[in-house]
């Protein structure tokens, strides 16, 4: 009987799906539980990982047009009362702040909120930006000049989730929140359909995530909106995760705070507003779809270091001369405009490996002495392991590297997709729904729309815990996607 091969995760993905995403984040030093409930410390790793889709997304938003503003994290309650749909959607997960000092509890001990420092009008942690934008909207908009008008603010919101995850769904996750203003509908629904495509050319071209592009259903969108436009994609446990969203507001925001402007012919006229954002799960995402079991696989145009350097030291004789090498290799990828880091810390040249492997840094370069000797260096991709190792010269490495880069990930997401593909059904009816899922199939199944209003559907996907996912854009409306999802 063969053994079964030992990983640097456990349990596996195909063990135990959940805690192996969890291990995976602790193992590749990411992230950490936080003391506050539901919430996490980003550890230097993971937000560097951050850090590079901030920075590389919002050139794309400056191009656009798209100018960057910051609005306060506290939002009156009577703002969110303004538009009765938004609170209601948000209602339920809002943290809120009633008062504004603290005081010594003279009979439990402690700290207590002062009775005396009650605030007039209590605020909640910011759920989401719309009525507050939309109020220095209101000021900020006189007339048709001024539109459209494209914001954005790059921070964290807070939705008081019951069950967390780490990166997936938190108390408190990071995120880019636009909101931008039109003159007319058309503008408004272009908006929507631009930046969702800025998202899949995003997802595709630098985190090799493949995706589905929908309308989502009337029970589905957000809460105020008159469309919500999304990307689905599919995780390897055969969950499907929303990866990112855009909102067509109409006016409904526009007349609650009062936006409006005087048109070329001198009358007055409420905008159409929009909202988009993706967050700080598109990384649980990446872990979910790209990560194995000996731990993180990081797609090389995001990754935090694309090329980790191991010097391997087995004589102190030998110290000088491979570090010397090593940095000599470091500064020529550095002018290449490449991430490169190098490992000079004295850990077993085992454990300097099995790190280098459980963060997932797409390439990983070994010199030790006799490298030096030969003016060579060893290298090993990620995604293959072991068996694309390979021995070349310092030259031929500087020449190949980038294209090994980007074959790496044209890799990953050829595989994501090809995953993706693989797992998604089309069934004629509710029976056959039902069979799917309760002989243990996963993976997007494709239904007619129609079935959606139907009891026998609600009863179905009440059974197995369904959410209706999508309108694909490919099916104009007539297919609707359905999954176990996050």
């Amino acid at each position: 009987m063969s053994k079964k091969p030992k990983t640097a995760i456990t349990p596996t993905r195909e063990e135990d799906f959940p805690a192996w995403y969890q291990e995976v984040i602790k193992a590749a030093d990411m992230a950490e539980n936080a003391p506050v409930r539901g919430c996490m410390n980003i550890k230097p790793y993971g937000y560097a990982l951050w850090e590079n889709i901030q920075q590389i997304f919002d050139v794309w938003l400056k191009d656009y047009g798209v100018q960057n503003a910051s609005f306060p994290v506290l939002i009156p309650v009577s703002f969110l009362e303004k538009e009765a749909e938004h609170v209601e959607g948000f209602a339920k997960e809002c943290a809120v702040v009633t008062h504004h000092r603290l005081e010594a509890d003279p009979e439990k001990g402690g700290l207590r909120p002062a009775p005396s420092a009650e605030l007039e009008e209590p605020y909640v942690v910011r759920p989401t930006s719309e009525t507050i934008i939309g109020d220095a909207m209101s000021r900020w908009i006189q007339s048709y000049r001024d539109l459209p008008m494209k914001l954005n603010q790059w921070g964290s919101v807070m939705r008081w989730e019951m069950r967390t995850r780490m990166f997936l769904r938190t108390a408190e996750f990071f995120w880019h929140e636009g909101h931008n203003a039109f003159k007319d509908a058309d503008g408004a629904k272009g908006d929507c359909l631009h930046v969702l495509d800025l998202y899949e050319k995003f997802f595709r071209e630098y985190l090799a995530i493949p995706g589905i592009k929908g309308i989502k259903t009337a029970d589905e969108r957000f809460p105020g909106a008159v469309e919500t436009y999304c990307i689905e994609s599919l995780m390897q446990d055969g969950k499907a995760l929303q990866a990112a969203t855009t909102h067509d507001l109409g006016q409904n925001f526009a007349k609650s705070c009062e936006i409006k402007f005087q048109d070329k012919d001198s009358t007055e006229k409420f905008v159409h507003t929009t909202s988009w954002a993706f967050s700080s799960r598109i990384i649980g995402a990446m872990i979910m779809m790209h990560a194995d079991d000996d731990g993180m696989i990081m797609p090389p145009r995001v990754a935090p270091y694309q090329i980790k350097i191991l010097p391997i030291i087995r004589d102190d004789a030998d110290t000088d001369r491979v570090m010397t090498y090593a940095n000599e290799l470091k500064a020529k990828l550095k002018e290449m405009g490449l991430k490169a880091h190098l490992n000079d810390s004295d850990a077993r040249t085992g454990d300097k490996i099995w790190g280098s492997v459980k963060k997932g840094v797409p390439l990983r370069v070994e010199i030790g002495g006799r490298e030096v000797d030969d003016g060579t260096l060893t290298h090993v991709r990620r995604d293959i392991g072991r068996d694309s190792k390979t021995t070349c010269t310092m030259d031929e490495f500087t020449a190949s590297v980038s294209g090994i880069l980007d074959d790496i990930h044209d890799q990953l997401y050829a595989r994501s997709l090809a995953r993706q593909d693989a797992q998604m059904v089309e069934i004629s009816g509710v029976n056959a729904l039902d069979e799917h899922f309760e002989k243990g199939g996963l993976g997007l199944v494709k239904i007619d729309a129609a079935l959606l209003d139907s009891a026998e559907y609600d009863a179905v996907k009440k059974k197995h815990s369904l959410t209706t996912r999508c309108l694909p854009f490919d099916s104009d409306g007539a297919k609707a996607l359905v999954a176990k999802a996050y």
